[in-house]
């Protein structure tokens, strides 16, 4: 192992430079590497390496190095195998060692700290990661690891996913930003048919309301351009890697490879952070028209056409009546409803379902509301704070129920056979019947 600024002696004359190998019949083989002659004194048997007087001296203290075994000037080889000096100057030497130390432009990465993980030049192995407080190893000796290595395996896999990801963020946003934009054209059928309703005085509030339509549009636009150049980029940069990655492998370049997987890590890093920054499919809306109640009876008071509201994306449409069909529940059967916490008869007084063979009760007297599940007879209850009159599904995973006695609508979720309350809806009177039909409820 060449000693990183050794110089010659003062005493040596300046033939001792590369090419005036015909002074000693031995010479010294790292500083060879180095453009150095200098005659070698010792020989190490584990490296196959003739040295110098200052190569012996300081060859054990590497942590690598320390128990190679040494061999004085009366029992070293008194040949030199040219062939190994031709080899070891060939694998794993500066001309693979290339790559600029990120801390020190001037140094070549040569080193890795296992301790840190990280890739290290002489000057970090001198002022921050000496082998008395880290495992140091000069990466010619270890590359070799690095072919077809469970590490190269895994960082590939990793490049892999990221890019799929990114993939899939891309032609999920494009979905959605192509049925949000959709819903712009009906909105503004719908603007301009409410408009036409009403006299000239509107003319300002529906300039107002299509300019909102419009820069949603816009901003859903903006979202989709800024999201495909960050994945362009990133896929472009993951394949580069992968490629070079696979080239290195192929080629064997042991130390490009090594350096070049431990790079990758941060491109994936970096890669995984810009994917969570991305806009996604889930912040895109589809949108639709509501026009003012208050416009419709009042002009004079109020101050717009109507306001964007996000339809809600994973709302089922209503089946026809037709297909309300209870095919599900065939042949006909008797399903007991009673609870061992009933405290009183059961008394149904609404009745409703989804569309995952469930069955939704409000069961009155005993303030509850029961979700039974029609496959496996079980019975999901939860108690209420009033007693629950009638009871309509409003989306896949979300029904209602009225609560005549407070004058309210309690909505309520279900997933993974499971209720819970979420809001309230307060109404001007008593609420008994109740239906939900194209994202309004009739009570």
């Amino acid at each position: 192992m060449a000693v990183p600024g050794k110089k010659a002696t003062h005493n040596l004359s300046s033939t001792l430079s590369r090419g005036s190998g015909e002074d000693f019949e031995l010479f010294c083989q790292p500083c060879d590497r180095d453009d150095l002659r200098l005659p070698a004194v010792g020989y190490c048997v584990d490296c196959e390496e003739h040295l110098c007087d200052l190569c012996v001296n300081t060859h054990r203290r590497p942590k690598p190095l320390r128990h190679h075994k040494l061999l004085d000037k009366s029992h070293m080889p008194h040949t030199q195998n040219y062939s190994t000096i031709s080899n070891s100057t060939h694998v794993g030497q500066s001309d693979n060692l290339t790559d600029p130390c990120t801390k020190h432009n001037k140094e070549v990465i040569k080193f890795f700290c296992n301790d840190h993980k990280a890739l290290l030049c002489s000057v970090c192995v001198t002022l921050e990661h000496t082998p008395i407080s880290c495992h140091v190893d000069y990466i010619p000796d270890i590359s070799g690891q690095a072919i077809d290595s469970t590490e190269f395996i895994d960082t590939l896999k990793e490049l892999g996913k990221i890019s799929k990801r990114c993939q899939k963020i891309l032609a999920d946003l494009k979905q959605m930003v192509a049925k949000s934009n959709t819903s712009f054209t009906d909105i503004l059928a719908e603007i301009t048919k409410f408009r036409q309703e009403i006299n000239q005085r509107l003319d300002g509030l529906e300039k107002e309301a299509k300019d909102a339509a419009k820069t949603l549009q816009q901003e859903n636009d903006t979202k989709l351009r800024t999201t495909k150049t960050t994945c362009d980029y990133a896929i472009r940069s993951l394949k580069a890697t992968s490629d070079m990655i696979k080239h290195l492998n192929t080629t064997k370049k042991v130390d490009r490879l090594f350096i070049e997987l431990k790079t990758a890590k941060q491109v994936i890093q970096d890669n995984e952070k810009r994917m969570s920054q991305l806009s996604n499919a889930e912040d895109i809306k589809e949108y639709m028209f509501e026009p003012s109640p208050v416009i419709e009876t009042l002009l004079q008071n109020e101050i717009s056409l109507g306001k964007l509201t996000p339809k809600l994306l994973k709302q089922p449409s209503l089946p026809s009546t037709t297909t309300l069909k209870f095919s599900t529940i065939s042949p006909p059967r008797k399903i007991c409803i009673e609870t061992s916490s009933d405290e009183h008869d059961c008394s149904i007084t609404g009745i409703t379902t989804s569309y995952l063979n469930q069955i939704f009760l409000a069961d009155y007297d005993n303030y509850l509301v029961k979700m039974v599940d029609t496959n496996s007879q079980s019975i999901q209850q939860l108690r209420l704070d009033s007693r629950p009159r009638d009871v309509t599904t409003t989306t896949r995973d979300e029904f209602a129920v009225t609560m005549p006695l407070m004058n309210r609508i309690q909505f309520l979720s279900f997933s993974l056979n499971r209720l819970s309350k979420k809001n309230i809806l307060k109404v001007d009177g008593n609420c008994y019947g109740i239906s939900y039909y194209q994202g309004k409820l009739a009570v």
